[in-house]
């Protein structure tokens, strides 16, 4: 593991990380949701559709409802499932011999991978999907877009990366650092802010940029069915679902889904049970 190999007080150090898990996970959350809400007040990139204060309280609350859950059903999450892993050596990288530094590297790159097909198969799977348009029912797109997610998909996201990890055998630093990039990304990816578009043109080989993920959302399901990546851009390029531009442009582009359009967003009981409702 990269830590553990430094000697004692590299093990130290690790454990240390590792014990205050939740503490770092909330701590860099909350400082990235400071820089992006900073960031889309002094430089937004479009008009909201919606009042902000009721979008916000309503995200906010599922996502701390969805963490409620989730923390009550799977308290250990994914690092106490790679310490698992680590300790009965299952998986590739616990079978293996490959320098920390790499095995860290390659378990956050497949990690990524993996949610890339996660996301495609909750687009493609009608039953998959009712869960996942609580995230695409937003009418609006800003930071906290990425963090409105229904409960039941969080819980089988959970899931997922767990038979990853434990396939894997990936590091518990490198599932912590993952979860902690994944989060900030997807805070960034869905901000309502204005990146120089020759700077953009860069990032977006590094990194998803808002005006890259936001044809994600286009009302336009073929736009919608393309940019899956959350961190990486590379997996749509190589796997074809990459899309440059929304097709109206950013400041023209519909946001949401097409049948949500002219109704009220509602509450947080709706968002709740979208998933089991009828609809168009």
């Amino acid at each position: 593991m990269l830590l553990s190999h430094e000697g004692p007080g590299g093990r130290e150090l690790r454990d240390w990380i590792l014990a205050h898990e939740p503490a770092l996970r909330l701590g860099c959350f909350a400082a990235v949701f400071v820089v992006m809400a900073t960031w889309e007040s002094v430089a937004s990139r479009r008009e909201r559709a919606q009042s902000r204060e009721k979008r916000w309280f309503l995200n906010l609350s599922l996502s701390i409802f969805s963490s409620l859950v989730v923390r009550v059903l799977f308290p250990a999450a994914a690092v106490g499932m790679a310490l698992v892993a680590e300790q009965r050596g299952w998986g590739l990288f616990n079978r293996v011999e490959l320098p920390g530094a790499v095995t860290v590297v390659l378990s956050i790159v497949l990690l990524d991978l993996a949610i890339y097909v996660q996301h495609a198969i909750f687009h493609w799977v009608p039953m998959l999907w009712r869960l996942h348009k609580v995230h695409h029912s937003d009418q609006d797109f800003d930071l906290t877009t990425g963090i409105r997610f229904h409960p039941i998909e969080i819980l089988l996201s959970i899931l997922i990366k767990f038979g990853v990890v434990v396939a894997l055998g990936a590091p518990a630093e490198a599932v912590l650092i993952f979860a902690i990039v994944l989060n900030a990304t997807s805070m960034f990816n869905h901000g309502n802010v204005r990146v120089p578009l020759g700077l953009d043109r860069w990032l977006r080989w590094a990194v998803v940029t808002p005006d890259m993920h936001r044809v994600h959302h286009s009302v336009e399901m073929d736009e919608c069915n393309s940019n899956f990546g959350f961190n990486l851009p590379w997996w749509d390029r190589a796997f074809g679902t990459y899309r440059a531009q929304p097709r109206a442009g950013h400041l023209e582009m519909t946001i949401g889904l097409e049948d949500l359009q002219r109704s009220d967003p509602g509450g947080l009981l709706r968002l709740l049970t979208m998933p089991f409702t009828r609809t168009p």
